[in-house]
Order: structure tokens, then C-alpha cells, then sequence
């Protein structure tokens, strides 16, 4: 070892102007990390080497702290089929826009698959996994239980509390594949024809007003609207006429009627 290196001691540096300019960036840019910090202190003339500033940085504990991406089962495509009766199959997803304001809120759309009705459609600025379980349940203290609910893999839907509702209710939570929408295509259908319709036609100041337009638009879309896909036929009046029950007494009258006629 050398004489120097033997006898060396080590200067200490202070380092209270660089934690102060380093908290200072933190609070107004919180979102930002260290090289976003470093390059801003030396914008602004800062001489401090980026080794030394890194290490205040460390030990004053400003990391961001990184998202892990959460690693999905493995979803397997199932094809898209109009269920043979109502209240089989429904179909969730969520919706967004802003108000006025630009403060953005989220809308949740429920459908039937077999007539594409619309269920309900909730508005709020959050909607997280307990909203989505209170809505549900509402929806099937109202109307019964489906045998199976298709959505996406959004956080909301693979949340905790929402896979055990849907073991509770026994109902089949069928995910799509991730990046798939159209094997979610129902309610992609149906969430097009209601920004069309609400969303980008009216401009709210808040959300009661969305409320409010979007039950006008759902009376009018379940009860007159004809619907392409079911014969021009509104939903609530094709479900009332091509029911399981429905169906057979029609094709019944239709026989009749061809006998009839041929006599």
C-alpha cells in the first residue's frame, strides 16, 4: 500500500443544496425519474457530477418505484355465439369521455347477448372492482342470474373480490384474449353505437347530465330503435317475440297458415 493511500482521509462533502434542488424536483415533478431530475439541474446550471447527484438521489429515497406488469392465465378463444335465450350470457365493458371541464369519467355498459339489450349502464368518475360487483348484483336481484359474463382483462374484472363473486353466484366469468376485442363483439357494437349516440353528440358539465341523457338514450334504444341484427326489431320487442315460448307458437301459426293456404 502506498504512503498516500495509507494516510488518505476523505474529504467531507456537503450535500444540502443538492437534497434540497432534488426534493424541489420531486414535489413539482413527482412523476418524473433521475435522469429527468439530473438533466433539469444541469438545464439550469447545476455543476454537481451525475455519480454524486445519483447517489444523494438513492439515499434520500426518491426512486420511482416500477410497475410490474401482472403475468394473465392463458386465455383461450372461444367463438362468439347468440346465446338461445334471454338472460344466458351478458357482456361488460367500460366506456370513457370528459366533461366540459376535461375531467374524465368512465362509463360501465351491460348487455344481454341474446337481444344486444341494454342492461344499465353506470356513470362515475371511479368505477373499481366493488362498483362493478354492487352493479351486477343489483342487475341480478332485478333480473336473475346469467350462466356466464364475457369481458375483457381489465384490472377491474380480474381483481380478487371479482373472481370470488363469481364463484359465490356461480357464474362463469369468460375472459377474452388479451389484445382480441372482437371476440368481445357485442358490446364493442353496442359501446360504438352509444358513444355515437350520447357521448360525442352532447357536451355535460356533469355528471348527472350524462346520467340523465344516457337513461333518455337506453328507453329509447331497448324499446323503439330497430336493431339491424334482429330483424329491425327493437330488443325488448324481439325478446318478447323470438323467446324460446315465442318461437315455437309462431312457427306453429306459420305451418297452419301454409296448410291453409295450399288447401
Amino acid at each position: 500500500m502506498s504512503k498516500s493511500v495509507f494516510y488518505y482521509q476523505p474529504i467531507p462533502k456537503d450535500d444540502t443544496a443538492i437534497e434540497a434542488a432534488l426534493q424541489e424536483k420531486a414535489k413539482e415533478h413527482s412523476e418524473e425519474g433521475f435522469w429527468m431530475a439530473y438533466d433539469r439541474l444541469r438545464s439550469e446550471g447545476k455543476p454537481w457530477n451525475h455519480k454524486r447527484v445519483y447517489r444523494v438521489y438513492k439515499q434520500l429515497g426518491l426512486s420511482l418505484r416500477r410497475k410490474v406488469k401482472k403475468r394473465l392465465p392463458a386465455r383461450v378463444k372461444e367463438p362468439l355465439e347468440a346465446p338461445i335465450a334471454p338472460n344466458r350470457s351478458w357482456s361488460i365493458d367500460f366506456v370513457t369521455d370528459v366533461l366540459e371541464n376535461k375531467k374524465r369519467f368512465r362509463g360501465l355498459t351491460v348487455i344481454d347477448d341474446y337481444n344486444r339489450e341494454a342492461l344499465h349502464i353506470e356513470i362515475d368518475f371511479s368505477l373499481p372492482s366493488k362498483r362493478v360487483v354492487w352493479v351486477l348484483n343489483h342487475l341480478i336481484n332485478r333480473r336473475g342470474k346469467p350462466q356466464k359474463i364475457r369481458m375483457d382483462n381489465g384490472p377491474e374484472f380480474v381483481a380478487k373480490i371479482a373472481s370470488e363473486w363469481s364463484q359465490m353466484q356461480e357464474i362463469d366469468f369468460q375472459y377474452i384474449q388479451p389484445g382480441k376485442p372482437t371476440q368481445n363483439a357485442f358490446i364493442e357494437r353496442f359501446n360504438g353505437t352509444y358513444r355515437r349516440g350520447v357521448l360525442n353528440k352532447y357536451l355535460f358539465e356533469d355528471l348527472n347530465q350524462v346520467r340523465e341523457q344516457t337513461e333518455t338514450w337506453m328507453e329509447d334504444y331497448n324499446n323503439v330503435r330497430p336493431h339491424n341484427a334482429l330483424g329491425k326489431m327493437a330488443p325488448v320487442a324481439y325478446a318478447k317475440t323470438h323467446s324460446p315460448g315465442g318461437t315455437a307458437r309462431r312457427m306453429k301459426n306459420d305451418i297452419f297458415g301454409q296448410s291453409s293456404s295450399s288447401n
